[in-house]
């Protein structure tokens, strides 16, 4: 039966084992990965369907946070025999989100806060970061909010995390792919020009993938206080695969490795300085002595 039908749950699952042995990094944990999802997944001939694929994710992202699988009954898209990567995005909806700046908000006391919702693609999100962080200066403190950050464009967090940094460029991470490697860095920046205030930064249980990223370098470099709860966990680098006429996944094909600590946040989420509910993160970080 082919793939681009209605399939079998061990045929979908070892469908799905062919691409992770294709995209992730080899190693123990992909290999635990595997083992757990043929042994769950034996013997089930019967049709998949979305209470099915939201068993393989649940048991999957024991290994990987980020890997999702969305099924949609009556879609009849053709498989994917390569990975073709992230569609370009509308311009014109970045622009009607303002790239994810949500709110830009100076307050009385001198602080400056700064809500992002995603980091979209930076050739699009560059000048509405250089624009908020405009506003940052002369301000007595810095609040960076992303409770409700779903992630997005490494470029755009680097972007983010150079006016956070310092003048001088920074390492960020390495990102470990199968076949190759890519170092993230901050650039250098003209002198005095990146914004040096106590900075705190909100994060939830709703923070993901990239936006946990910005967060644990920051924390990392001893830059930031991390204020909310603990964030979903999710490290590797995704990206989106049709696997059958029904079933589109999000596929780990890159483990983030931090340039200071060494490792990342998979699995044990970005663990916030000051822990609280993500709706008290605001009046706790306020409430901080800077």
């Amino acid at each position: 039966m082919s793939t681009g039908e209605h399939t079998g749950v061990t045929e979908f699952v070892h469908h799905l084992v062919r691409w992770l042995r294709r995209l992730m990094p080899p190693g123990q944990r992909l290999d635990r990965l595997i083992a757990d999802l043929e042994a769950a997944f034996a013997g089930r001939p019967e049709l998949l369907t979305a209470a099915d694929c939201h068993a393989v994710e649940s048991l999957a992202q024991v290994h990987t946070r980020h890997l999702e699988l969305h099924f949609d009954a009556d879609a009849t898209a053709d498989p994917d025999t390569r990975s073709h990567g992230w569609p370009p995005v509308d311009p014109e909806q970045v622009r009607a989100r303002a790239a994810g700046v949500r709110e830009v908000r100076r307050l009385a006391d001198g602080t400056f806060a700064l809500t992002l919702d995603t980091l979209d693609p930076v050739e699009f999100a560059s000048p509405y970061m250089e624009a908020a962080f405009a506003l940052a200066r002369g301000a007595q403190r810095l609040v960076l909010d992303l409770r409700g950050n779903g992630g997005g464009d490494p470029a755009t967090l680097a972007l983010i995390a150079e006016h956070l940094l310092g003048d001088d460029a920074q390492a960020l991470s390495e990102v470990i792919y199968r076949d190759r490697r890519r170092q993230w860095w901050t650039r250098t920046r003209p002198a005095g020009s990146a914004v040096t205030q106590d900075l705190a930064v909100l994060v939830s249980s709703q923070t993901y993938s990239s936006a946990e990223a910005l967060a644990y370098h920051l924390q990392a470099r001893g830059r930031a206080v991390i204020v909310g709860e603990t964030t979903r966990g999710a490290a590797d680098h995704v990206t989106p695969v049709q696997l059958t006429g029904q079933v589109v996944g999000l596929l780990p094909e890159a483990t983030v490795i931090d340039a200071v600590t060494g490792a990342n946040w998979e699995g044990s989420g970005v663990i916030p300085d000051v822990a609280c509910t993500a709706a008290e993160a605001w009046d706790v970080a306020l409430a901080r002595s800077v």
